[in-house]
């Protein structure tokens, strides 16, 4: 037993009152004539020794009284340990992403959740709540009770790992509290190494809530998997971590029309594809049937007017092989000999190959300078017998040059497969051992080397890259090189096309980084926007002469197609969806986690954090001690004869 005001506990030094009163008080007796003697020294005798009786009563019941009013105002209490004297810090980590649609025992785990945190929670105890994408710090239930009942899904979502790093982030760095760490989720497999280090200040609960249902079938993504000249195939694919289905509808939709509806049979996977038009807008979305999780039931694509990627070649040498590289059907292709070269073309190029030059005329230097600066890809093929001042004057704009020629036999034998030239599916597995192609003769790089892409058997550099540059060290021709009969050329220059203006794709995904190009020409000050119904947005864009790079992360935050606006103007679509990562419904096994108190419940979990710290006060049981002495004193001196 522990008092909250010990210091008056020498209140009981007042016990010595009644004691000194009682045994030194003196009464002296009457003397009363009576003719019997003998019968008046037995009635003194009975009466001494009977009042001696009641006063040992009446003392020992008022020095208990008096006892018990002491100590029910120091205010007795017991607890089972110390921590009631700690000031106590509790962050709960609330687990908003989208697989906590799934139902529970009492209906979505989410909202469940929420549910009982408020009931288990006092509302001005003092605690932080964390979700995916919200931070309520240092505030009280009674505060955020709206923010939390209007609590949404949303499309971030967090590892077991980054959820108990951002949580214990919250804490204080004081180690005179008490701290409670609460992560309540559906625990889905993440790829993160989910350990819990043993630390004497934190209590760390995991509250695992349980869907009673895992079945869930998703649409996982779409491509175009064959163009002809009047249609194109779209290719579905469905994933399923459920029981098979043998009838599940997958309709299409042209805005808001229905244009095609079909049925596939699924256990694990499936795929399914759609005919559509050629060279016709479609502000696409796929749905399906499916009563289980609701955000990876649509998904949403467009196809705009097809663009076309511009490209300049000035050459030296032949450009037939750049021809077929460069078809009509996706790029506008232009070649110029350099004595014929039209400097105006050069501003609204998106690509620009110098096809083995002898020498780069100072005015050509200084228009590619500008056209770098304002966005543009340059592909660099030297000839064989270059200028190298000329071809130096140029490298420098880049940090770069060329010094001496090497006139031995090389092969291109090493691939930077990460390389954004080559990680978009060019190769399947990293090939270690096909024909690998040569040259006769090459340059060094000086100065500041470029990022190697393709290297020689020595790791210098046969293709670098020096920001939007690219630098091939040795000349293409048949006669110094069979890079042109290999296939690598084709994916290489294909691809740094692509890279040089990023036509925006069928789908983004939401919450990732996504980089897309937008042809147009803006007014000083002005930007593009995305717009959905009331959603206006204005993502982070960068503009140059003839495009303007926009670049989006975590907005948009909702679903759809979006219309890009130069004011008033729609430019294009673009779609986005949600992640599929939440899709799947696995779990964690989370009995072999060590340092944990591990629950299904948040009640009991609160229950355990409340009994840690429960204080059960006693005071009230002194104040009722206190009166029934009080009564029993009064009893004593009306009825003890």
């Amino acid at each position: 037993m522990q008092f909250k005001h010990p210091e008056l506990l020498y209140g009981l030094f007042l016990l010595l009152i009644p004691i000194i009163i009682h045994l030194f008080q003196l009464r002296k007796f009457q003397k009363v004539a009576f003719t019997n003697v003998a019968f008046l020294k037995e009635a003194t005798l009975q009466t001494r020794k009977s009042s001696r009786i009641k006063k040992w009563l009446i003392l020992i019941t008022r020095l208990l009284l008096l006892a018990a009013l002491v100590f029910a105002f120091a205010q007795p209490f017991t607890s089972k340990s110390n921590s009631f004297k700690t000031k106590k810090e509790t962050v709960i980590y609330l687990d908003n992403s989208f697989s906590m649609q799934a139902k529970g025992n009492q209906g979505e785990l989410l909202k469940r959740a929420v549910q009982d945190i408020m009931t288990n929670v006092p509302e001005d105890e003092n605690i932080s709540i964390i979700t995916n994408d919200e931070v309520f710090k240092n505030t009280s239930l009674k505060a955020i009770k709206n923010d939390l009942l209007e609590l949404n899904y949303s499309s971030n979502s967090l590892s077991s790992e980054a959820a108990l790093l951002k949580s214990v982030a919250y804490l204080n760095k004081k180690s005179n509290t008490l701290k409670n760490v609460v992560l309540i989720s559906d625990f889905q497999q993440d790829e993160s190494d989910f350990k819990i280090e043993s630390d004497s200040l934190i209590n760390f609960n995991l509250v695992n809530l349980n869907p009673l249902n895992r079945n869930n079938i998703s649409i996982d993504s779409i491509y175009i998997s064959e163009t002809i000249s009047t249609s194109i195939e779209l290719k579905v694919i469905l994933k399923n971590s459920g029981i098979p289905i043998e009838n599940l509808p997958i309709s299409l939709y042209n805005n808001d029309k229905l244009i095609a509806k079909t049925s596939v049979g699924i256990e694990q996977d499936a795929e399914t594809t759609f005919t559509l038009p050629i060279n016709q807008l479609i502000n696409g979305k796929i749905t399906l049937d499916d009563s289980n999780l609701q955000f990876d039931n649509t998904l949403y694509f467009n196809i705009n007017k097809a663009s076309k990627i511009n490209v300049l070649a000035i050459n030296g040498q032949d450009d037939s092989f750049l021809k077929r590289i460069y078809p009509k059907a996706e790029f506008n292709y232009n070649s110029s000999p350099i004595n014929q070269l039209n400097y105006n073309l050069i501003d609204s190029q998106h690509l620009i190959v110098l096809n083995e030059l002898n020498s780069i005329p100072i005015a050509l230097v200084s228009a590619l300078k500008q056209f770098t600066d304002q966005g543009g890809s340059i592909i660099l093929m030297p000839s064989e017998t270059i200028n190298k001042a000329s071809y130096n004057q140029f490298l420098a704009n880049y940090n770069s040059g060329f010094s001496d020629v090497i006139t031995s036999e090389k092969r291109i034998t090493t691939i930077n497969y990460s390389h954004p030239i080559y990680n978009n599916g060019v190769f399947e597995k990293q090939v270690k051992n096909f024909q690998y192609p040569q040259v006769k003769s090459f340059y060094n790089i000086a100065s500041t080397s470029p990022s190697p892409v393709l290297q020689f058997e020595d790791e210098k550099i046969f293709l670098g890259q020096k920001k939007n540059t690219y630098i091939f060290t040795a000349a293409l021709n048949q006669d110094n090189s069979n890079f042109k009969n290999s296939p690598l050329i084709v994916p290489t220059l294909y691809n740094i096309a692509k890279q040089s203006f990023k036509i925006p794709e069928l789908y983004y995904t939401i919450g990732k980084e996504n980089t897309f190009d937008v042809a147009t020409k803006m007014q000083q000050d002005a930007v593009l926007s995305l717009t959905n119904g009331n959603i206006n947005l204005i993502p982070k864009q960068q503009y140059f002469n003839n495009k303007v790079i926009v670049n989006t992360l975590e907005d948009p935050s909702l679903s759809g197609t979006y219309l890009i606006k130069n004011k008033d103007e729609t430019i294009k679509n673009v779609s986005y969806n949600y992640s599929r990562n939440e899709s799947k419904l696995a779990y964690r096994n989370l009995s072999s986690i060590e340092n944990v108190t591990v629950s299904d419940s948040i009640t009991k979990v609160f229950d355990t954090i409340k009994s840690d710290t429960k204080v059960n006060a006693l005071w009230k049981w002194f104040v009722i001690f206190a009166l029934a002495l009080l009564i029993i004193e009064m009893l004593i001196l009306k009825f003890f004869k």
